[in-house]
Formats: C-alpha cells, sequence, structure tokens
C-alpha cells in the first residue's frame, strides 16, 4: 500500500490533477500491451462525450474494437478503497488512517457509459472498467453487475482479456475505423468546453474530497475560509484562508487549497480563481 520512491518525488513535484493524468496514460500504456498480444483496438483519452442538455460527459480512456468499447474510468489514488455498487461515494483510507471519500465510480462510469451509448448508437456494446494505480489496496469492494469490472491498473490486460474471449465479434475492421474517426474529434474540444465541464462537476459534487496522499499542513495553521467558494477545483479539497507571509503579496490574505504543497491553487478574496506555478 506505501508509495515508491518515485510516486512520492512526483507528488512532491507536481500537483493532483497531473497525478490524475498520469493515471489515465498508464491505463493507455496497459492497453498497448494488450495489443501487443493480438487484441486489436484503437485508444483514445479524455473524450468528451455531449449530452442532451448541452453539457459533456468526460471519459478518461477508450478503447475501440471488434467486440465494442471498452470504457475505462481511471483512479490514481493510494491506500485502502472501500466501497459497494450501489452507495453513492466510496471511501479511501490513507496510511495515517485518514479517510476520504469520492464519487462511487462505477456510477460515474455508467453515466459515462449512457451519453457515449446515445452518441455512437445502442447496438455497440460498451464494457465499464473501474481502473485503480496499483499503490492502492482494494480492500473491500462489492460488484454485482456482470458488465462492470473494478480492477488494478496491472489486470487490464487480465480483464479485457476475460471480457474478449467471452463475447463474438460485432464490428467490422472498417466498423472501428469509422467509430475512432467520429470521436476522435471530441478529444480536441474548446478549452471552454473544458471548463464547463469541471464547473459542471464542481456544481454537482461541492463536497467531494479526494486526496491523492496524506494531507500536509501549509505555513500557517489552517482557518476555515468563511464565505469561500466552497472546494479547490484541481483536487476537491476544502480551500482555507491564508496570509502570505512573504514575496510582493506579504500580509495579503487569500484562499489557498488545504492540500498545499501537493496542490497549489489559490484564489483572490476578490478576484478570479488563479493558479500558482
Amino acid at each position: 500500500m506505501s508509495k515508491s520512491l518515485l510516486d512520492n518525488l512526483l507528488d512532491s513535484i507536481f500537483d493532483a490533477d497531473w497525478v490524475g493524468k498520469r493515471g489515465e496514460k498508464l491505463t493507455e500504456r496497459e492497453l498497448k500491451l494488450v495489443n501487443l498480444f493480438g487484441r486489436r483496438g484503437k485508444t483514445l483519452r479524455n473524450v468528451y462525450i455531449p449530452k442532451d442538455n448541452g453539457e459533456t460527459s468526460e471519459i478518461d480512456v477508450i478503447y475501440v474494437t471488434q467486440k465494442g468499447i471498452f470504457v475505462f474510468e481511471s483512479k490514481n489514488y493510494s491506500g485502502w478503497i472501500f466501497g459497494d455498487e450501489n452507495s453513492q461515494y466510496w471511501t479511501v483510507m490513507l496510511p495515517n488512517k485518514q479517510k476520504n471519500r469520492f464519487y462511487n465510480p462505477i456510477k460515474q462510469n455508467r453515466t459515462h457509459v449512457k451519453w457515449l451509448g446515445a452518441f455512437v448508437g445502442s447496438n455497440i456494446p460498451l464494457f465499464s472498467l473501474i481502473v485503480f494505480s496499483e499503490r492502492c489496496e482494494l480492500k473491500k469492494i462489492s460488484v454485482e453487475s456482470s458488465d462492470v469490472r473494478v480492477i488494478k491498473r496491472d489486470r487490464t490486460y487480465a480483464a479485457v482479456r476475460s471480457i474478449w474471449e467471452a463475447v463474438p465479434d460485432v464490428l467490422s475492421e472498417e466498423a472501428v475505423d469509422d467509430l475512432y474517426r467520429r470521436l476522435q474529434p471530441l478529444t480536441e474540444v474548446e478549452e471552454a468546453v473544458k471548463l464547463a465541464h469541471v464547473e459542471s462537476i464542481r456544481t454537482r459534487y461541492p463536497k467531494e474530497r479526494v486526496p491523492r496522499k496524506p494531507e500536509t499542513a501549509g505555513p500557517e495553521p489552517e482557518t476555515p475560509a468563511s464565505g469561500a467558494p466552497g472546494t479547490c477545483p484541481r483536487c476537491g479539497k476544502a480551500l482555507v484562508l491564508r496570509t502570505a507571509k512573504s514575496g510582493p503579496h506579504a500580509g495579503k490574505r487569500f484562499y489557498g487549497c488545504s492540500g498545499f504543497p501537493a496542490c497549489r491553487y489559490t484564489q483572490s478574496l476578490s478576484e478570479t480563481p488563479t493558479q500558482t506555478e
């Protein structure tokens, strides 16, 4: 369950959003291994599927094959993971016994599958896979649906293989290419679409907190941010009120992410949100 030296180093250098994207990239790498062993497919990351209300549903990774489309929700967390298919939230317990909750990834991916099915057509089989980091332990996970897999990333090949061998081909190679061409533009949406998607998530799940490692105190005791805009839009932790100790803004108050230094998001008391390097 403990992190490797490399993981700790990366966490100290990069923010939580980068860590999440790294998880998606590692899942994509596992799918290259699937291709290497003779199961051909085309991979896309960060696919923004349109919804009928004008919003989007972002899928971390999809794998388009002759069997159908494998839909991956990537969770790059550390710690012990607890959850069941029907709960609204799951729990991650860190090595220091701190517990935090995050939205049920099975429900999350079910929404992705719903809108992807509406986009590509109901005749395309869709398979839901929830992929956690090798750094975590799936301590107590309950899944009843046969069309859902909850696995650690190093089991990606085995999970895809088991589905692959159980279902017949339903698409020709030409149909796979056509699907890929339809979906690929959805990975190149404008920045405004991505920002709108993030804001929609913040509105629906304002209290969700999903730290990648134990929270670390900032440069001063954290003060509840009365009147603060809720949670950090980058990692989901609470915003707290702080005072700059040095630099050109020394003495000024600002909202900062309680996950500092892992997340360095800040927001002025009166201005629009900003992000530090």
